[in-house]
C-alpha cells in the first residue's frame, strides 16, 4: 500500500497526487513511469512520474480522469492509499548537453515533460518551453516549468492566457528566432505529429513520448505497438520516447480513433 501524502486539483478532471514510494523515488530518472492499482481488483494504470523527492520518499503523479479506474485514483484523499505502485519502468530519457533544447507540452503532457526539462537544464542546456492547452485552466505546472526554463511561451486555443493559437505557433516562433539543437514533445498524438512535421522542416532532431498510449505497461497486451522507422516497437518496454521523425503518426492516430 502506498499512502497519498497530498493532493492538488488542477482542474475538474486532472489531479496531482504525491505518493509514498521511497525506493522508486530514489531510483527514478526522467522518462520513467510506474504502474498503479486502486483496489484489489483494480485495473493496472501506467502513469509517468512527474517528480520525485528522494529525501521525503515520495513521487508525484498527475492523473487525468478518463475512465472508472482513473476516476477512483483521482478520488483518493491524503491518508488513503493506492493498492500497488510498481516501478520505475520504461527507458529513461537520454540527457546530454545539446545546446538549446525546445520542450513542448500539451495538456497533461506537461507532467511527464517537467522532469525532462529539469534534467536538460541540469545538463547545461538552454531550455525553452512551450506549454499549450485549450484554455487557461488546462495549463498545468507552469511555475515549476518556469523555474527550470530560460524562456516559457504559453499558448491557449481560446486566447484566455498567453498567446492564442496552437502549440505549433509558439514552436515556430522559437525556431524562427534562434538556433534549436534538440526538441522534446509530449502531449496528444495529433499535437506531436504536427510538432514533428514542423521540426523536420527546420531539421531539428526531435523526441516524442508516447506514454499516453500504454495500457498494461509490460509489453504483453500489444496495445502500445507503434511503427517507428518501418519497425514495430512497443512503447512500454522500448520507449516511451522515440525519434518523432520516424514515428508513423498517421497509423497511430488511425488506431487511436478506432479504440
Amino acid at each position: 500500500m502506498n499512502k497519498i501524502v497530498s493532493k492538488q486539483q488542477f482542474s475538474a478532471a486532472v489531479t496531482k497526487l504525491v505518493v509514498e514510494a521511497p525506493l522508486i523515488a530514489r531510483s527514478r530518472r526522467a522518462g520513467h513511469f510506474v504502474i498503479v492499482r486502486c483496489g484489489e481488483h483494480g485495473e493496472r494504470i501506467p502513469l509517468t512520474i512527474a517528480d520525485a523527492d528522494p529525501a521525503a520518499g515520495t513521487i508525484t503523479l498527475v492523473v487525468q480522469a478518463v475512465g472508472e479506474s482513473t476516476r477512483k485514483i483521482c478520488a483518493l484523499n491524503p491518508g488513503e492509499a493506492l493498492t500497488d505502485v510498481v516501478g520505475p519502468l520504461g527507458q529513461a530519457t537520454h540527457i546530454e548537453r545539446y545546446g538549446t533544447v525546445l520542450c513542448c507540452g500539451g495538456g497533461v503532457g506537461v507532467a511527464p515533460l517537467l522532469p525532462i526539462i529539469r534534467a536538460m537544464k541540469a545538463a547545461g542546456n538552454r531550455v525553452v518551453s512551450v506549454l499549450a492547452g485549450r484554455t487557461k485552466d488546462l495549463i498545468i505546472l507552469e511555475d515549476e516549468v518556469r523555474a527550470s526554463s530560460d524562456d516559457v511561451i504559453i499558448m491557449t486555443d481560446d486566447g484566455s492566457y498567453g498567446q492564442q493559437g496552437l502549440v505549433t505557433v509558439g514552436v515556430e516562433q522559437v525556431l524562427q528566432r534562434e538556433q534549436v539543437d534538440y526538441c522534446v514533445t509530449i502531449g496528444p498524438a495529433i499535437m506531436m505529429k504536427f510538432v514533428a512535421l514542423l521540426t523536420k522542416k527546420y531539421e531539428v532532431p526531435t523526441e516524442a513520448s508516447l506514454n499516453a498510449i500504454m495500457v498494461d505497461g509490460t509489453g504483453m497486451c500489444g496495445a502500445c505497438r507503434v511503427t517507428v522507422g518501418g519497425r514495430t516497437r512497443f512503447v512500454c518496454v522500448e520507449g516511451p520516447e522515440f525519434d518523432a521523425h520516424q514515428i508513423d503518426f498517421d497509423e497511430l492516430l488511425m488506431r487511436l480513433k478506432n479504440n
